[in-house]
């Protein structure tokens, strides 16, 4: 059960395990940014949402942005966690490809939003949030590059080069995808940037280890 699930699911006054309610909370609070954004969003409405009174919801967080960056590091590091998985689903580098851009748009297509958190936040003007969203795709980016480093090998900077600009191209594609309200599906929109991407990326010599 997710957390926005386990929101929904419970009535008010129900006592909780201190790490289900604060994922309870968690669940509330993604519901209300993601609806209202970090500004227009009140402490009041997360605590109705997840059925608390706000002493309950201060008690695991002390103020709204506290809540705002434990949602965002989950998120962040839902994101590159998936990444990795998909680089280290296959050996074969155009199905490697494919897979790391199918990461992207299943992130976007999560029926949380939570990706808008991550990627459309109306606070990147906070450091702690600008630190965490510039942080995950540097994180991301380097993951990609490992592995494009080790097959080409091409220095790491260049490499590094290389893969911001195909984690950049998935999100900024898969969200576009989304937001346009595409109806290519999604296995034909990956596929489409996937060729795209590797027509570009196979130019590169493999490494002869």
């Amino acid at each position: 059960m997710t957390a926005i699930e386990q929101t929904e699911a419970r009535p008010r006054g129900t006592r909780l395990p201190r790490r289900a309610r604060r994922n309870q909370l968690l669940g509330a609070a993604q519901e209300v940014f993601v609806a209202q954004g970090y500004h227009a969003a009140a402490m009041d409405d997360i605590a109705e949402r997840a059925g608390v009174s706000k002493p309950v919801l201060y008690q695991h967080f002390p103020g709204k942005l506290d809540l705002y960056l434990a949602l965002l590091d989950q998120h962040c590091d839902n994101l590159l966690q998936a990444v990795r998985t998909a680089l280290a689903s296959t050996s074969d580098n155009k199905q490697r490809v494919a897979a790391t851009m199918d990461a992207y748009f299943a992130y976007v297509e999560d029926e949380g939003g939570a990706f808008r958190l991550v990627f459309e936040s109306d606070l990147t003007n906070e450091p702690a949030v600008r630190e965490r969203v510039d942080r995950v795709s540097l994180a991301c980016a380097e993951a990609i590059s490992e592995v494009i480093a080790e097959d080409t090998g091409l220095a790491k900077e260049e490499a590094m080069l290389l893969a911001v600009g195909l984690g950049g191209v998935s999100q900024v594609v898969a969200r576009y995808w989304l937001s346009s309200g595409s109806t290519v599906p999604r296995g034909t929109a990956v596929q489409l940037l996937t060729s795209l991407a590797w027509r570009g990326i196979a130019g590169f010599p493999k490494n002869e280890h």
